[in-house]
């Protein structure tokens, strides 16, 4: 993947009334999850916008919550490029991948982000745009290739994730189709449903028409 580098500030005041504040200065609220599970109680020092979720059996889980600007994530999140984020936070680098956005209803701007932290050795499930290459057969014989699923989730470490998933359609027939568990890419597990349609070529009228004209 390629790595985008984002500035975040700590945020500390994290009523409605600041976070309504902080939306009207053009920022957005994060959250930045994925720390490491820690045993309660806590009792070391925490930084800045770090707290501590409870997650039960006795367990915890450091986040922070951060501010990032409108303009500095716009490149990032309206694209459909995937990336590792490079977080740099009070002059501390952390590295982490976009895991959900919320948007306003009506005017469509970002409302809230969830990044993950991660690191080399621990595997994350993101979503990988998918991209066909080659010359189906199927298409040479009149039929149509339909792109069904546009991404598929992807489990791996992120240093590993490419930034796009190629298949290669050259032996793809007329009427048949690609599911995920015909898929193989070295070093990534595919969690998306083994029968799930990723991409087949369709008969099209003329294809029907040629077929039955050879009978």
């Amino acid at each position: 993947m390629k790595v985008y580098k984002l500035v975040a500030e700590p945020r500390t005041n994290l009523g409605k009334k600041a976070t309504k504040f902080l939306r009207s200065e053009g920022k957005i609220p994060v959250v930045l999850n994925g720390g490491a599970i820690i045993d309660l109680p806590y009792t070391a020092p925490l930084r800045e916008g770090e707290k501590v979720v409870e997650i039960g059996n006795g367990k915890g889980l450091i986040t922070t919550d951060l501010a990032v600007t409108e303009e500095a994530v716009r490149k990032l999140v309206y694209t459909p490029d995937i990336f590792a984020i490079e977080l740099e936070v009070n002059g501390e680098k952390r590295m982490a991948v976009l895991k959900d956005l919320q948007f306003h209803p009506v005017k469509d701007n970002i409302l809230h982000m969830d990044l993950l932290e991660v690191n080399e050795n621990k595997p994350v499930v993101i979503e990988v745009p998918v991209k066909l290459e080659g010359h189906a057969e199927g298409v040479k014989a009149g039929g149509k290739l339909n792109l069904t699923m546009k991404k598929l989730k992807v489990k791996a470490p992120y240093t590993i994730v490419p930034e796009r998933l190629v298949i290669n359609v050259d032996n793809l027939g007329l009427g048949k189709t690609m599911a995920v568990g015909d898929l193989h890419f070295d070093g990534l597990e595919l969690v998306n449903a083994k029968n799930a349609v990723v991409c087949g070529v369709a008969l099209t009228r003329a294809a029907r028409g040629a077929a039955a004209a050879n009978k």
